[in-house]
């Protein structure tokens, strides 16, 4: 029976299957691997099966429990989210975010986290008949965090962890093997419409090179629609078409280095990979090359405006020879 804190959850049958099945036959694993893309439900699917297992008779009603799980102020959950390491203060992606902290490299989830969880899991349930933990991008352990992890999958206690990543394949094997694995799909036309309408999110539908980025992906797709937002549309329309001089690829390369930090860039050459693909595929085979090798030496911290500028003149000599 599919349960109604499920209503929300689009395009996700199978995954809503197995988490009813394992509640009305009350046989909740210890740990759950919730496995598919960004974007897809992943995060919603761990938050309303958090809500039915820390319900029980004489708590909160379930619009007051499911806002204390979204807020994640219930005193039997901890949510655990990669963080940023600055100034000796973990930090998480929304606080750096905000208070625009520069983000060179991914945030991680480490292994004082993970001691956090140990250190959680230590003690009873205060409310409900079992601890939840949920681990967000869990792919972001290095191998020390996730080697730290294992002792607690193998005797978590009254708890239930789940672990949200791309697919098993993100994992080390040792994590793999103490979870039971939930796949998540990504979602059709039409059910990416249903949930871009239901976020209030319909003009991304007008968006189609984005909804190709997305590739099935809601969330993908709104996160696209948003950085798109933030780059200058003058940029964004030079940079359409490869430089037609030497001059126009250099200040170009400097405008984007100035403009975006290194995130923003990356997901702009992804961007760019895509639009020329969609725009010449024939003639863009020449060109992609280089903005494959500019994601490269960005993710190696080599200079920015650099990578820009050898990448911009290498698409004009490549445009020039065409």
């Amino acid at each position: 029976m599919v349960r109604p804190q499920f209503d929300d959850l689009v395009g996700q049958a199978t995954a809503v299957a197995l988490l009813c099945r394992a509640i009305d036959q009350q046989r909740v694993a210890p740990a759950y691997l919730l496995a598919g893309p960004h974007g897809v439900g992943r995060r919603l699917g761990a938050e309303r099966f958090t809500e039915i297992l820390l319900a029980h008779d004489g708590a909160d009603s379930p619009p007051a429990l499911r806002r204390r799980i979204v807020q994640r102020n219930h005193p039997d959950l901890l949510w655990v989210e990669p963080t940023y390491l600055h100034q000796g203060k973990l930090i998480g992606a929304a606080q750096a975010a905000e208070e625009g902290l520069a983000r060179k490299s991914p945030p991680q989830t480490r292994l004082e986290q993970v001691r956090q969880i140990a250190q959680f899991l230590s003690r009873p349930p205060l409310e409900a008949s079992r601890a939840m933990v949920v681990i967000e991008a869990a792919e972001t352990m290095a191998e020390g965090a996730a080697n730290g992890l294992l002792k607690t999958l193998e005797e978590p206690g009254h708890a239930t962890i789940l672990l949200i990543a791309p697919g098993p394949q993100a994992l080390l094997p040792t994590l793999v093997s103490r979870c039971q694995t939930i796949p998540f799909q990504r979602l059709n036309a039409t059910d990416l419409a249903t949930v871009l309408h239901r976020v209030d999110h319909p003009e991304v539908l007008q968006q189609p090179q984005l909804l190709a980025m997305a590739q099935g992906s809601p969330g993908a797709a709104i996160a696209a629609y948003q950085q798109l937002q933030t780059i200058p549309p003058e940029l964004l329309s030079a940079l359409h078409q490869p430089p037609h001089s030497l001059r126009e690829a250099l200040e170009q390369g400097r405008q984007v280095a100035k403009a975006l930090d290194t995130e923003s860039q990356l997901w702009l050459l992804d961007y760019l990979l895509n639009w020329y693909w969609q725009s010449d595929p024939i003639r863009s085979a020449q060109w992609l090359p280089g903005l494959e090798a500019a994601k490269g030496y960005l993710r190696r911290f080599v200079q920015p405006r650099l990578v820009w500028e050898v990448m911009m003149m290498g698409l004009w000599e490549a445009q020039k020879h065409s």
